[in-house]
Protein backbone atom coordinates (compact mmCIF):
# COMPACT_ATOMS: atom_id res chain seq x y z
CA UNK A 1 0.00 0.00 0.00
CA UNK A 2 1.60 3.53 -0.93
CA UNK A 3 2.75 5.45 2.11
CA UNK A 4 2.12 8.64 0.37
CA UNK A 5 0.04 10.12 -2.51
CA UNK A 6 2.25 9.77 -6.03
CA UNK A 7 3.89 13.21 -7.33
CA UNK A 8 1.54 13.32 -10.13
CA UNK A 9 2.85 16.52 -12.53
CA UNK A 10 0.17 19.32 -13.40
CA UNK A 11 -1.83 18.90 -16.46
CA UNK A 12 -0.52 19.93 -19.34
CA UNK A 13 -2.33 23.32 -21.26
CA UNK A 14 -2.93 21.71 -24.27
CA UNK A 15 -6.42 20.25 -24.44
CA UNK A 16 -7.78 21.65 -21.07
CA UNK A 17 -11.68 22.65 -21.38
CA UNK A 18 -12.62 26.23 -21.60
CA UNK A 19 -16.72 25.21 -20.97
CA UNK A 20 -17.80 22.87 -18.60
CA UNK A 21 -20.11 21.09 -21.65
CA UNK A 22 -17.09 20.13 -23.32
CA UNK A 23 -15.51 16.53 -23.47
CA UNK A 24 -11.78 17.99 -22.09
CA UNK A 25 -13.83 18.13 -18.68
CA UNK A 26 -11.52 15.20 -18.14
CA UNK A 27 -8.77 17.26 -17.60
CA UNK A 28 -10.56 20.19 -15.76
CA UNK A 29 -8.89 21.92 -12.83
CA UNK A 30 -10.48 22.96 -9.62
CA UNK A 31 -12.55 26.16 -10.61
CA UNK A 32 -14.28 24.11 -13.78
CA UNK A 33 -15.08 20.94 -11.89
CA UNK A 34 -16.95 22.90 -8.77
CA UNK A 35 -18.70 24.35 -11.64
CA UNK A 36 -19.71 21.12 -13.35
CA UNK A 37 -20.21 19.24 -9.94
CA UNK A 38 -22.95 21.60 -8.86
CA UNK A 39 -24.17 21.86 -12.90
CA UNK A 40 -24.51 18.13 -12.84
CA UNK A 41 -26.13 18.01 -9.64
CA UNK A 42 -28.89 20.59 -10.49
CA UNK A 43 -29.52 18.81 -13.49
CA UNK A 44 -29.87 15.58 -11.63
CA UNK A 45 -32.84 17.84 -9.16
CA UNK A 46 -34.20 18.94 -12.21
CA UNK A 47 -34.36 15.20 -13.62
CA UNK A 48 -36.19 14.16 -9.97
CA UNK A 49 -38.50 17.53 -10.18
CA UNK A 50 -39.19 16.42 -14.18
CA UNK A 51 -40.85 13.22 -12.49
CA UNK A 52 -42.36 13.86 -10.06
CA UNK A 53 -44.25 16.61 -12.23
CA UNK A 54 -44.87 13.66 -15.01
CA UNK A 55 -46.04 11.26 -11.91
CA UNK A 56 -48.27 13.63 -10.19
CA UNK A 57 -46.39 12.49 -6.82
CA UNK A 58 -43.27 13.11 -4.81
CA UNK A 59 -43.20 9.34 -4.23
CA UNK A 60 -41.87 8.93 -7.65
CA UNK A 61 -43.67 5.67 -7.60
CA UNK A 62 -42.46 3.85 -10.79
CA UNK A 63 -43.92 0.40 -11.79
CA UNK A 64 -41.06 -2.65 -11.45
CA UNK A 65 -39.75 -2.98 -15.37
CA UNK A 66 -36.43 -4.38 -16.31
CA UNK A 67 -33.92 -2.10 -16.42
CA UNK A 68 -35.40 0.47 -14.14
CA UNK A 69 -34.52 1.48 -10.90
CA UNK A 70 -36.65 3.55 -8.72
CA UNK A 71 -35.69 7.24 -9.79
CA UNK A 72 -35.45 8.24 -5.48
CA UNK A 73 -33.18 5.66 -5.16
CA UNK A 74 -30.96 6.06 -8.05
CA UNK A 75 -30.24 9.63 -6.97
CA UNK A 76 -29.42 8.64 -3.86
CA UNK A 77 -27.10 6.21 -4.87
CA UNK A 78 -25.49 9.77 -6.94
CA UNK A 79 -24.57 11.39 -3.79
CA UNK A 80 -23.68 8.32 -1.97
CA UNK A 81 -21.08 7.49 -4.88
CA UNK A 82 -19.47 11.23 -4.68
CA UNK A 83 -19.28 10.66 -0.65
CA UNK A 84 -17.72 7.63 -0.91
CA UNK A 85 -14.99 7.94 -3.25
CA UNK A 86 -13.99 11.16 -1.83
CA UNK A 87 -15.64 12.49 1.62
CA UNK A 88 -14.93 9.41 3.00
CA UNK A 89 -11.76 8.22 1.35
CA UNK A 90 -8.79 9.12 2.82
CA UNK A 91 -6.71 8.21 0.45
CA UNK A 92 -8.01 9.80 -2.09
CA UNK A 93 -5.24 11.96 -3.04
CA UNK A 94 -3.28 8.47 -5.04
CA UNK A 95 -6.13 8.97 -7.81
CA UNK A 96 -5.78 6.07 -9.86
CA UNK A 97 -3.29 4.54 -7.48
CA UNK A 98 -6.11 4.43 -4.67
CA UNK A 99 -5.38 1.42 -2.84
CA UNK A 100 -8.27 -1.32 -3.18
CA UNK A 101 -9.72 -0.73 0.37
CA UNK A 102 -8.86 2.93 1.16
CA UNK A 103 -9.26 3.58 4.72
CA UNK A 104 -12.82 4.83 5.00
CA UNK A 105 -14.67 8.05 7.19
CA UNK A 106 -18.45 7.43 8.13
CA UNK A 107 -21.05 8.41 6.32
CA UNK A 108 -23.16 11.92 6.69
CA UNK A 109 -26.36 9.41 6.95
CA UNK A 110 -25.63 6.26 9.31
CA UNK A 111 -27.36 4.12 6.77
CA UNK A 112 -25.93 5.14 3.68
CA UNK A 113 -24.04 2.32 3.17
CA UNK A 114 -27.42 -0.07 3.30
CA UNK A 115 -29.93 2.23 1.68
CA UNK A 116 -27.26 3.26 -1.30
CA UNK A 117 -24.24 0.60 -1.65
CA UNK A 118 -24.78 -1.73 -4.46
CA UNK A 119 -23.11 -4.35 -2.87
CA UNK A 120 -25.34 -4.02 0.36
CA UNK A 121 -28.83 -3.62 -1.04
CA UNK A 122 -30.72 -6.38 -3.26
CA UNK A 123 -32.28 -4.70 -6.48
CA UNK A 124 -35.47 -5.94 -4.93
CA UNK A 125 -34.94 -4.14 -1.72
CA UNK A 126 -34.61 -0.68 -3.37
CA UNK A 127 -38.49 -0.50 -4.32
CA UNK A 128 -38.77 -1.46 -0.03
CA UNK A 129 -41.20 1.26 1.37
CA UNK A 130 -38.46 1.89 3.94
CA UNK A 131 -36.32 3.27 2.02
CA UNK A 132 -35.81 7.16 2.14
CA UNK A 133 -38.46 9.31 0.73
CA UNK A 134 -37.56 12.30 -1.82
CA UNK A 135 -37.15 15.17 0.21
CA UNK A 136 -34.52 13.01 2.55
CA UNK A 137 -32.94 12.05 -0.45
CA UNK A 138 -32.31 15.62 -2.16
CA UNK A 139 -31.21 16.90 1.46
CA UNK A 140 -28.82 14.39 1.26
CA UNK A 141 -27.66 14.85 -2.28
CA UNK A 142 -27.05 18.73 -0.90
CA UNK A 143 -25.23 18.00 1.75
CA UNK A 144 -22.97 15.53 -0.51
CA UNK A 145 -22.49 18.09 -2.75
CA UNK A 146 -20.97 20.83 -0.22
CA UNK A 147 -19.15 18.29 1.40
CA UNK A 148 -17.60 17.73 -2.36
CA UNK A 149 -16.66 21.09 -3.07
CA UNK A 150 -15.19 21.86 -0.12
CA UNK A 151 -12.59 19.04 -0.21
CA UNK A 152 -12.26 20.03 -3.90
CA UNK A 153 -11.03 24.03 -3.12
CA UNK A 154 -8.08 22.01 -1.27
CA UNK A 155 -7.37 19.11 -3.69
CA UNK A 156 -4.01 19.08 -5.51
CA UNK A 157 -4.19 20.45 -9.07
CA UNK A 158 -2.78 17.64 -10.19
CA UNK A 159 -4.35 14.27 -12.31
CA UNK A 160 -4.19 12.27 -9.08
CA UNK A 161 -5.31 14.86 -6.99
CA UNK A 162 -8.02 15.32 -9.34
CA UNK A 163 -9.22 12.24 -10.34
CA UNK A 164 -12.04 11.08 -7.97
CA UNK A 165 -13.48 14.47 -8.46
CA UNK A 166 -13.74 13.98 -11.77
CA UNK A 167 -14.79 10.69 -11.95
CA UNK A 168 -17.42 11.72 -9.74
CA UNK A 169 -18.59 14.10 -12.58
CA UNK A 170 -19.05 11.71 -14.91
CA UNK A 171 -20.36 8.96 -13.17
CA UNK A 172 -23.07 11.45 -12.11
CA UNK A 173 -23.78 12.76 -15.85
CA UNK A 174 -24.37 8.81 -16.57
CA UNK A 175 -26.61 8.11 -14.02
CA UNK A 176 -28.22 11.57 -15.26
CA UNK A 177 -28.51 9.94 -18.90
CA UNK A 178 -29.87 6.57 -17.04
CA UNK A 179 -33.09 8.40 -15.42
CA UNK A 180 -33.52 10.13 -19.26
CA UNK A 181 -33.61 6.60 -20.91
CA UNK A 182 -35.92 5.11 -17.71
CA UNK A 183 -38.64 7.74 -18.69
CA UNK A 184 -38.15 6.46 -22.34
CA UNK A 185 -38.99 3.15 -21.13
CA UNK A 186 -41.60 3.92 -18.48
CA UNK A 187 -43.26 6.95 -21.02
CA UNK A 188 -43.07 9.61 -19.01
CA UNK A 189 -42.88 13.06 -20.67
CA UNK A 190 -39.24 14.86 -19.93
CA UNK A 191 -39.46 17.30 -22.67
CA UNK A 192 -36.78 15.59 -24.77
CA UNK A 193 -36.99 16.19 -28.36
CA UNK A 194 -36.49 14.02 -31.36
CA UNK A 195 -32.67 14.72 -32.75
CA UNK A 196 -33.17 17.16 -35.83
CA UNK A 197 -32.80 15.10 -39.11
CA UNK A 198 -30.50 15.88 -41.25
CA UNK A 199 -29.37 15.17 -45.54
CA UNK A 200 -28.77 11.62 -45.72
CA UNK A 201 -25.08 11.27 -47.62
CA UNK A 202 -23.44 8.94 -49.58
CA UNK A 203 -21.05 6.45 -47.97
CA UNK A 204 -17.29 7.53 -47.56
CA UNK A 205 -14.35 5.76 -48.49
CA UNK A 206 -11.55 6.30 -45.79
CA UNK A 207 -7.89 4.93 -47.15
CA UNK A 208 -5.33 3.08 -45.32
CA UNK A 209 -4.37 4.43 -41.67
CA UNK A 210 -2.62 3.45 -38.50
CA UNK A 211 -4.55 4.30 -35.91
CA UNK A 212 -4.48 4.21 -31.88
CA UNK A 213 -7.72 3.11 -29.91
CA UNK A 214 -7.95 4.02 -26.20
CA UNK A 215 -6.47 6.76 -24.36
CA UNK A 216 -2.82 6.90 -23.00
CA UNK A 217 -3.17 10.26 -21.41
CA UNK A 218 -6.64 11.94 -20.99
CA UNK A 219 -6.17 13.13 -17.59
CA UNK A 220 -9.52 11.03 -16.14
CA UNK A 221 -10.85 8.65 -18.45
CA UNK A 222 -13.10 4.95 -17.01
CA UNK A 223 -11.09 1.82 -16.77
CA UNK A 224 -12.66 0.60 -20.31
CA UNK A 225 -11.29 3.51 -21.88
CA UNK A 226 -7.59 3.37 -20.83
CA UNK A 227 -4.48 1.13 -22.51
CA UNK A 228 -4.01 1.97 -26.35
CA UNK A 229 -4.08 -0.91 -28.96
CA UNK A 230 -2.09 0.35 -32.63
CA UNK A 231 -3.53 -1.15 -35.41
CA UNK A 232 -3.08 -1.14 -38.74
CA UNK A 233 -6.40 -0.72 -40.44
CA UNK A 234 -6.76 -1.12 -44.46
CA UNK A 235 -9.02 1.24 -46.77
CA UNK A 236 -12.39 1.00 -46.31
CA UNK A 237 -15.68 2.63 -46.92
CA UNK A 238 -18.48 3.57 -43.79
CA UNK A 239 -21.70 4.91 -43.88
CA UNK A 240 -21.73 8.51 -43.46
CA UNK A 241 -24.95 8.98 -40.66
CA UNK A 242 -26.81 5.78 -38.37
CA UNK A 243 -28.76 4.02 -40.87
CA UNK A 244 -32.17 5.81 -41.46
CA UNK A 245 -35.61 4.99 -40.57
CA UNK A 246 -35.99 4.71 -44.28
CA UNK A 247 -33.78 2.52 -44.97
CA UNK A 248 -34.55 0.17 -42.17
CA UNK A 249 -38.65 0.21 -43.40
CA UNK A 250 -37.04 -1.63 -46.17
CA UNK A 251 -35.18 -4.87 -44.35
CA UNK A 252 -38.85 -4.55 -42.48
CA UNK A 253 -40.94 -4.90 -45.57
CA UNK A 254 -38.56 -7.68 -46.73
CA UNK A 255 -39.38 -9.69 -43.95
CA UNK A 256 -36.51 -9.31 -42.17
CA UNK A 257 -37.81 -10.39 -38.72
CA UNK A 258 -38.74 -13.73 -40.28
CA UNK A 259 -35.82 -14.52 -42.20
CA UNK A 260 -33.79 -16.71 -40.30
CA UNK A 261 -30.64 -16.78 -42.63
CA UNK A 262 -30.30 -13.45 -41.82
CA UNK A 263 -30.07 -13.67 -38.31
CA UNK A 264 -27.47 -15.57 -35.81
CA UNK A 265 -28.92 -18.51 -34.04
CA UNK A 266 -27.73 -16.46 -30.61
CA UNK A 267 -30.08 -13.25 -32.17
CA UNK A 268 -33.15 -15.92 -33.38
CA UNK A 269 -33.26 -16.74 -29.76
CA UNK A 270 -33.53 -13.03 -28.85
CA UNK A 271 -36.05 -13.19 -31.03
CA UNK A 272 -38.02 -15.56 -29.99
CA UNK A 273 -38.37 -14.20 -26.56
CA UNK A 274 -39.53 -11.23 -27.37
CA UNK A 275 -43.50 -10.74 -26.68
CA UNK A 276 -46.03 -9.76 -28.76
CA UNK A 277 -44.24 -11.23 -32.11
CA UNK A 278 -41.84 -8.36 -32.25
CA UNK A 279 -41.36 -6.95 -35.79
CA UNK A 280 -39.82 -3.84 -35.39
CA UNK A 281 -37.38 -1.70 -33.19
CA UNK A 282 -38.33 -1.06 -29.46
CA UNK A 283 -41.14 1.70 -29.17
CA UNK A 284 -42.01 1.17 -32.65
CA UNK A 285 -46.20 1.27 -32.74
CA UNK A 286 -46.15 1.00 -36.65
CA UNK A 287 -43.56 0.15 -39.32
CA UNK A 288 -43.85 -0.35 -42.75
CA UNK A 289 -43.94 1.51 -46.26
CA UNK A 290 -46.13 4.34 -46.54
CA UNK A 291 -49.65 4.20 -48.25
CA UNK A 292 -48.96 7.43 -50.19
CA UNK A 293 -45.69 8.31 -52.18
CA UNK A 294 -42.62 6.49 -51.55
CA UNK A 295 -40.87 6.12 -48.32
CA UNK A 296 -41.47 4.58 -45.35
CA UNK A 297 -43.54 5.25 -42.43
CA UNK A 298 -42.66 5.10 -38.49
CA UNK A 299 -44.75 5.43 -36.07
CA UNK A 300 -42.71 5.32 -32.31
CA UNK A 301 -43.51 5.93 -28.69
CA UNK A 302 -41.24 8.87 -27.51
CA UNK A 303 -41.47 9.86 -23.99
CA UNK A 304 -45.12 8.86 -23.85
CA UNK A 305 -45.69 10.41 -27.11
CA UNK A 306 -46.94 8.97 -30.28
CA UNK A 307 -44.35 10.82 -33.28
CA UNK A 308 -44.07 10.16 -36.62
CA UNK A 309 -40.71 9.82 -37.42
CA UNK A 310 -38.82 11.53 -39.74
CA UNK A 311 -37.18 8.94 -42.52
CA UNK A 312 -33.90 10.42 -42.69
CA UNK A 313 -33.79 10.33 -38.96
CA UNK A 314 -31.13 8.05 -37.36
CA UNK A 315 -33.48 4.20 -36.68
CA UNK A 316 -32.99 4.30 -32.42
CA UNK A 317 -33.81 1.17 -29.93
CA UNK A 318 -32.34 -0.87 -31.90
CA UNK A 319 -30.22 -4.06 -30.49
CA UNK A 320 -26.88 -5.66 -31.82
CA UNK A 321 -28.49 -8.44 -33.03
CA UNK A 322 -31.38 -6.36 -35.24
CA UNK A 323 -28.04 -4.07 -36.07
CA UNK A 324 -26.59 -7.40 -37.26
CA UNK A 325 -29.21 -9.01 -39.16
CA UNK A 326 -29.81 -5.67 -41.11
CA UNK A 327 -26.68 -5.49 -42.06
CA UNK A 328 -26.54 -9.09 -43.43
CA UNK A 329 -29.61 -7.95 -45.71
CA UNK A 330 -28.11 -5.04 -46.78
CA UNK A 331 -24.69 -7.05 -47.71
CA UNK A 332 -22.54 -5.18 -45.47
CA UNK A 333 -21.72 -5.62 -41.88
CA UNK A 334 -21.26 -3.58 -38.63
CA UNK A 335 -18.61 -0.98 -38.55
CA UNK A 336 -15.86 -1.92 -36.49
CA UNK A 337 -14.56 -0.01 -33.50
CA UNK A 338 -11.42 1.60 -35.28
CA UNK A 339 -13.28 2.16 -38.16
CA UNK A 340 -15.92 4.40 -36.24
CA UNK A 341 -13.34 5.97 -34.86
CA UNK A 342 -11.27 7.21 -37.26
CA UNK A 343 -13.96 8.50 -39.17
CA UNK A 344 -15.45 10.67 -36.62
CA UNK A 345 -11.87 11.71 -36.34
CA UNK A 346 -10.89 12.61 -39.58
CA UNK A 347 -14.41 12.74 -41.77
CA UNK A 348 -16.33 15.31 -40.32
CA UNK A 349 -15.57 17.91 -42.93
CA UNK A 350 -16.75 15.27 -45.12
CA UNK A 351 -20.55 15.04 -43.96
CA UNK A 352 -19.88 12.39 -41.14
CA UNK A 353 -22.42 13.02 -38.54
CA UNK A 354 -22.39 11.46 -35.18
CA UNK A 355 -23.31 11.96 -31.67
CA UNK A 356 -27.05 11.93 -32.02
CA UNK A 357 -27.40 8.40 -30.92
CA UNK A 358 -25.22 5.97 -29.50
CA UNK A 359 -23.81 3.14 -31.95
CA UNK A 360 -23.08 0.01 -32.01
CA UNK A 361 -20.00 -1.06 -33.37
CA UNK A 362 -17.91 -4.00 -33.54
CA UNK A 363 -14.23 -5.73 -33.82
CA UNK A 364 -12.67 -5.35 -30.43
CA UNK A 365 -14.97 -7.05 -27.80
CA UNK A 366 -11.71 -8.05 -25.47
CA UNK A 367 -9.87 -5.90 -23.60
CA UNK A 368 -7.04 -4.26 -25.53
CA UNK A 369 -3.30 -4.44 -24.53
CA UNK A 370 -2.77 -2.51 -21.31
CA UNK A 371 -6.27 -2.49 -19.98
CA UNK A 372 -6.59 -2.77 -16.00
CA UNK A 373 -9.83 -2.87 -14.25
CA UNK A 374 -10.30 -0.28 -11.86
CA UNK A 375 -9.54 -2.00 -8.25
CA UNK A 376 -12.08 -0.11 -6.74
CA UNK A 377 -14.97 -0.81 -9.12
CA UNK A 378 -14.48 -4.59 -9.28
CA UNK A 379 -17.13 -7.16 -8.68
CA UNK A 380 -19.33 -3.70 -8.06
CA UNK A 381 -22.50 -2.39 -9.77
CA UNK A 382 -19.84 0.26 -11.78
CA UNK A 383 -17.48 -2.49 -12.91
CA UNK A 384 -17.12 -0.96 -16.53
CA UNK A 385 -16.82 -4.67 -18.03
CA UNK A 386 -20.19 -6.65 -18.38
CA UNK A 387 -18.83 -10.08 -19.77
CA UNK A 388 -16.80 -9.71 -21.61
CA UNK A 389 -17.38 -11.94 -24.98
CA UNK A 390 -20.54 -11.39 -24.73
CA UNK A 391 -21.26 -7.82 -24.56
CA UNK A 392 -21.01 -5.41 -27.51
CA UNK A 393 -19.28 -1.81 -28.09
CA UNK A 394 -20.83 1.32 -28.05
CA UNK A 395 -19.42 4.18 -29.36
CA UNK A 396 -20.60 8.29 -29.92
CA UNK A 397 -23.04 8.96 -27.68
CA UNK A 398 -27.06 9.57 -27.40
CA UNK A 399 -28.64 12.85 -27.93
CA UNK A 400 -30.12 11.91 -24.13
CA UNK A 401 -26.86 12.60 -22.93
CA UNK A 402 -24.64 16.08 -21.33
CA UNK A 403 -22.82 17.64 -23.79
CA UNK A 404 -19.59 16.92 -21.68
CA UNK A 405 -19.99 12.87 -22.43
CA UNK A 406 -20.19 13.02 -26.22
CA UNK A 407 -16.53 12.05 -27.07
CA UNK A 408 -15.63 10.41 -29.91
CA UNK A 409 -13.39 8.41 -27.75
CA UNK A 410 -16.24 7.34 -25.27
CA UNK A 411 -16.42 3.88 -25.17
CA UNK A 412 -18.79 1.27 -23.44
CA UNK A 413 -20.32 -1.87 -23.30
CA UNK A 414 -23.73 -3.41 -23.73
CA UNK A 415 -25.12 -6.62 -23.88
CA UNK A 416 -26.43 -7.40 -27.27
CA UNK A 417 -30.13 -7.60 -26.63
CA UNK A 418 -30.25 -3.93 -24.76
CA UNK A 419 -32.49 -1.73 -26.89
CA UNK A 420 -33.79 0.43 -23.94
CA UNK A 421 -31.03 3.40 -24.93
CA UNK A 422 -31.29 5.50 -27.80
CA UNK A 423 -29.23 2.89 -29.62
CA UNK A 424 -28.77 2.96 -33.37
CA UNK A 425 -25.95 1.60 -35.83
CA UNK A 426 -23.61 2.45 -39.01
CA UNK A 427 -22.11 0.20 -41.34
CA UNK A 428 -19.22 -0.34 -43.58
CA UNK A 429 -18.34 -2.60 -47.24
CA UNK A 430 -17.53 -6.27 -46.74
Amino acid sequence: MPSSPPSSTPFSTPGLPHSIDSPDMRRAGRELLSLALIDARNHTLHLLSLYEQALGSAELAVPRVEGVDPPVWLAGHIGWFAEWWIARNTQRAFGAECPVRPTRLAAIEPNADAWWNPLQIDVQERWSPEMPDLIQTKAYLLETLESTLELLEHAAETDAGLYFYRLALFHEDLRGEQLVVMAQTLGLPLGVELPAATVTRESLLVPATPWGLGLADAGFAFAQERGVQHVDVPEFEIDAQPVTWDQYVEFVDDGGYDRAELWRPEGLQWLERQIDGRRGPRHVEQIGAARHGTGGSVLQQHFGRTVRAAGNQSAVHVSWWEADAWARWAGRRIATEVEWEIAAHTLGRRGFRWADVHEWTAGTLQPWEGFTIDPWSEGSEFDPQPAFGKARVLRGASFATRARLRSPKRRGFALPGRDDGFFGFRTCSL
